[in-house]
This record gives structure tokens, C-alpha cells and sequence, in this order.
């Protein structure tokens, strides 16, 4: 979903290499294990217990109206791992069993809709198997989506940041505007193609485009929330998540025909927000440190011919 579009402070975060494990490719830090062995705590946590904490990170604390709720399991649970994650999808879900995890912080939807409503689902063969696989093994999941946006910076559009190696260009008002050095939109594309894990991306531009002003909206924000972003801020390129097609990429095909300097890069929602839950993965390690913390990537659902 979108992050929060509004000005805030910058922030300076570390982030994990990767090593592949299981089906997907999982982030842990050597560092991280040292510091659990020499810093190990007897102190146990609950699931409500570690919600709370971050909650109390963010301004404002408890949202009267928000999608950020349990999933499955209970708040009682004693905690024996926690795993990242952007979508906890049933294969996440096996290699939070095989890690020894019991509690799956995710950034999206669990069940198919915003709301995770599942009364349409009841009778549902894959809505049941992973219930009852979530059951088996006593996983609690919960997503972490609205507070992880209304944290000041937000925690998404840092964690992207980071990634990109672009918190050093970022307006220290508004992260959200990036002011890099020249470069062509080609370049730029290649650099977040690698920085990302990207396999390919969609655009609107010329590719030898020189672009200095970039305007960052990882995940969802909606056509004409991106569209007023951009009359607003005049960016050189738009780099987003994802789009509907017949709202900001025919604006952006509008003003291009008009002559202006913009284009528009579209990474794909989930390579846009994935950083995200390695932020949530660092908050851990720092705030819980005795809990073994792990992000397992939920990949694309998407392939590409």
C-alpha cells in the first residue's frame, strides 16, 4: 500500500546482506548473531507485548481507525522467532516453521483484500489450508502497515532509501524529493534494477533523459495522489510503485507531449515497499535483541517472458 507522502526528518539506517535459504532469499546479520550471543536475554516477550513497542514509536501511538491487527494467532503467544516479511504467503509461512518462528510481522494484506476480510473465503480450499497451517504450528501474524507509515520518517520510504544508497540526496524535510546527480533515465533505471533485485521495470520517458530531481512514492498511492505530487514537486522522474494505467502514466504521456522534463518509472509494488521489512528487521534487532529476527523475502508474485 502507499506510504505516508509528507515532511518529515532523515534517518541513517544499516542494512543486511543477503543469503538464500529455503525458497526464498533470507536477511540475517553475522553482526546480529554475535550481539545475541554476547547480549543474550532471559526476558521473554509476548506478541502484544512487541505490537505495543513499535505503537509506542509512533507518533500519535494507537490509530482509532487502522489495518494493522492480527491476522491469525493470539496476543498471548510467548515469542520464539520473528520473521519480516512483505506478504506472508504460505511458503513464507513454512520458512517461518523451518526457522523456528512463530510470529510474522507483514507489511500487506494476509487474505486477499485490505481488510483482510475473510467471510467471502469460509468455503475457500486455499483460504482453509492456510488457516489450518498457520494453526498447526501456532503462528501469529501481525501486519504492520499503517504505523509503519505514520512513523516519523517513514519507516518504508527510509528503508527504500537505504537501499538505493540515496538517503545522502534526500531533502531533509520531505525524503520523499531526491535530488541526485546527473544522470540518464536509463542509468537511473539500471541502478535501481540492481539496487532493488528487480528483474525488469516498466517506464515512460526518454531513456537518455537527464534526471536530477527524483520523486520516490514506493507502494500504492493512487493516480491522482501521485499526479498532485508531481504538479506540486515538478520532479524530473516519478519513481512509484505501481500505478493504475489509465490515470498517472496518461498524465505523465500528457505532459511529455507537452514538452515537459518527466517521466516515469513503475518498480512494481512489492520491490517498491520491500525495504520496508528489512527496516522492520533492524527496529527488532535493536529493540529486542535476545529474539531471533529474520526477513524472508515473499518475492514477486508476478514472472516475466
Amino acid at each position: 500500500m502507499a506510504g505516508d507522502y509528507s515532511s518529515c526528518t532523515r534517518r541513517k539506517f544499516i542494512y543486511n546482506v543477503s543469503a538464500a535459504v529455503g525458497a526464498g532469499v533470507v536477511l540475517s546479520s553475522p553482526l546480529f548473531s554475535k550481539a545475541a550471543h554476547f547480549n543474550k536475554s532471559e526476558e521473554t516477550y509476548t506478541v502484544k507485548q512487541i505490537m505495543d513497542m513499535f505503537i509506542k514509536d509512533v507518533p500519535g501511538g494507537v490509530l482509532a481507525n487502522t489495518v494493522d491487527t492480527l491476522k491469525a494467532g493470539s496476543p498471548d503467544t510467548k515469542v520464539t522467532g520473528i520473521v519480516t516479511t512483505m506478504f506472508a504467503t504460505i511458503a513464507v509461512i513454512r520458512n517461518a516453521i523451518d526457522l523456528g518462528a512463530n510470529f510474522i510481522i507483514a507489511h500487506e494484506p494476509t487474505f486477499y483484500n485490505h481488510a483482510d476480510d475473510t467471510s467471502w473465503l469460509q468455503d475457500d480450499e486455499v483460504y482453509r489450508y492456510k488457516v489450518k497451517l498457520l494453526k498447526q504450528h501456532d503462528i501469529a501474524i501481525w501486519r504492520n502497515h499503517d504505523y509503519i507509515h505514520h512513523l516519523l520518517p517513514d519507516g518504508v520510504t527510509m528503508g527504500v532509501l537505504a537501499k538505493l544508497d540515496w538517503q545522502k540526496y534526500a531533502d531533509e524535510k520531505n525524503p520523499n524529493i531526491i535530488t541526485i546527480p546527473p544522470a540518464t533515465l536509463k542509468g537511473l533505471i539500471m541502478h535501481a534494477k540492481a539496487k532493488l533485485n528487480i528483474e525488469r521495470v516498466r517506464y515512460i520517458g526518454d531513456p537518455a533523459q537527464k534526471c536530477t530531481r527524483v520523486l520516490l512514492m514506493p507502494g500504492a498511492a493512487g493516480g491522482q495522489r501521485q499526479v498532485e505530487a508531481i504538479i506540486k514537486v515538478k520532479p524530473d522522474v516519478l519513481v512509484c510503485g505501481e500505478i493504475q494505467e489509465w490515470e498517472t502514466a496518461e498524465f505523465v504521456r500528457d505532459a511529455l507531449a507537452k514538452g515537459d522534463n518527466l517521466s516515469l518509472v513503475v518498480l512494481g509494488h512489492i520491490a517498491s515497499e520491500e525495504p520496508g521489512s528489512e527496516f522492520m528487521l533492524n527496529w527488532l534487532k535493536e529493540k529486542v535483541p535476545g529474539i531471533k529476527a529474520t526477513h524472508v523475502p515473499s518475492g514477486n508474485s508476478l514472472s516475466f517472458l
